[in-house]
């Protein structure tokens, strides 16, 4: 049953807080469960948010024990938690869900089909709710890590119909979400008018982040029609964070 899937089609107001498993200590889970509760009923009231999930992952996670994270993880955290993995590597039957992630906005075959094909083998069996995602990593001013691993070039934003061109495709591919990402700490997020286009012009809910730092800049993606907007590097510098 396609639980999270339903509620981010349903809600208006979806909250994705990144958690990277190497920035997260296990010796750290339970100040960290009672500041992000803290900062969640905070933001919760000040966004009017219908939900928050966490998405768990990071470009290369070469020494985290992934499944014993989660484990231990889970017994400080009462969040639904979705695994957005940067490969293969990174899934585990601990969580609650899976971003099954196209980055469609490059051209390398090993991010296209290569890794979700080792993936699938893991995930034969899986009891995972498994959401297919259209991924695309537009210009944020800065390389990010999701360019470095992937060797893939971010979509320039000035390039609008190029991303919504693409955007669509990901949905005609039968992509249940898009996944609009300027990259984590990124100089320039994605633009309004960008995300706008999109909206206008896909029939399936779009996901927004990079570099999103206050409650204004999150109201205003939700305005502009995102369906769930995720923050990390905001809330790794501060738990307590307000906007």
């Amino acid at each position: 049953m396609m639980e999270i899937l339903k509620s981010i089609r349903e809600f208006e107001r979806t909250l994705g807080i990144l958690v990277d498993p190497e920035k997260l200590k296990v010796n750290d889970f339970s100040a960290f469960a009672k500041a992000i509760t803290s900062t969640a009923s905070i933001l919760t009231k000040d966004l009017g948010l219908d939900q928050i999930i966490l998405l768990i992952g990071g470009s290369t996670m070469e020494h985290v024990g992934l499944e014993a994270w989660l484990s231990a993880f889970r017994q400080q955290i009462d969040f639904k938690l979705v695994l957005f993995p940067g490969s293969a590597q990174q899934i585990s039957e601990r969580a609650d869900a899976l971003l099954f992630l196209n980055l469609i906005s490059g051209r390398n075959p090993e991010y296209l089909i290569g890794q979700q094909v080792e993936a699938a083998k893991k995930l034969r069996n899986s009891t995972l709710e498994i959401i297919p995602t259209a991924y695309l990593l537009l210009d944020g001013d800065q390389q990010t890590a999701v360019e470095r691993v992937s060797k893939t070039q971010p979509i320039p934003q000035s390039e609008v119909d190029l991303i919504t061109d693409t955007a669509l495709a990901g949905q005609l591919m039968g992509n249940k979400l898009i996944y609009l990402e300027a990259g984590s700490g990124a100089r320039t997020t994605v633009s309004i008018e960008v995300l706008r286009k999109v909206v206008e012009t896909v029939q399936v809910p779009v996901i927004v982040g990079g570099g999103l730092r206050s409650l204004d800049e999150i109201k205003k993606r939700f305005e502009a029609g995102a369906k769930m907007v995720v923050v990390g590097t905001a809330m790794e510098e501060d738990l307590n964070w307000k906007g």
